[in-house]
């Protein structure tokens, strides 16, 4: 069996009680917050994104999940980062979350494409170099 390639970032995530709902499990909008988290997490100390007052901010513009599996309050997750395509402006993120329980099988799949804009006209701009930089070594090889 093929050995999984090493996925370039990863970021532990501890749930919150809050995060289950009334069925026993990490409601499904939580997860979205586990994808900004570790997406946001990578921006801030690799990047050197300054979200309180860069000229320069991401915004989503589109994201989605496939849900595989459960989370649950007291679980920590995994969050796995990786870039899938990187534009002028614009980054499209592939996040795999993994919980305690669910060993090798991920607990959801998805994606987040962020557009770096003016903080002030919120018009695209290039991606800045420093988070460029960052992000590079993130990049999926094809194939």
């Amino acid at each position: 069996m093929p050995q999984p390639t090493p996925v370039p970032y990863s970021l532990e995530i501890p749930t919150r009680w809050k995060d289950n709902d009334v069925y026993g499990h990490v409601n499904n909008v939580e997860y979205y917050s586990f994808f900004d988290t570790v997406i946001n997490s990578f921006l801030i100390k690799q990047g050197g994104l300054d979200i309180h007052r860069g000229a320069v901010i991401g915004l989503c513009v589109e994201s989605h999940c496939r849900y595989d599996g459960p989370l649950a309050f007291p679980e920590t997750v995994t969050a796995r980062l990786e870039v899938v395509r990187l534009g002028s402006s614009s980054v499209t993120y592939a996040v795999t979350l993994f919980g305690e329980a669910s060993g090798q099988n991920p607990a959801a799949e998805g994606w987040f494409v962020h557009v770096f804009v003016d903080r002030e006209t919120r018009r695209p701009v290039p991606i800045p170099d420093p988070i460029r930089s960052a992000l590079g070594p993130l990049l999926r090889a094809e194939g």
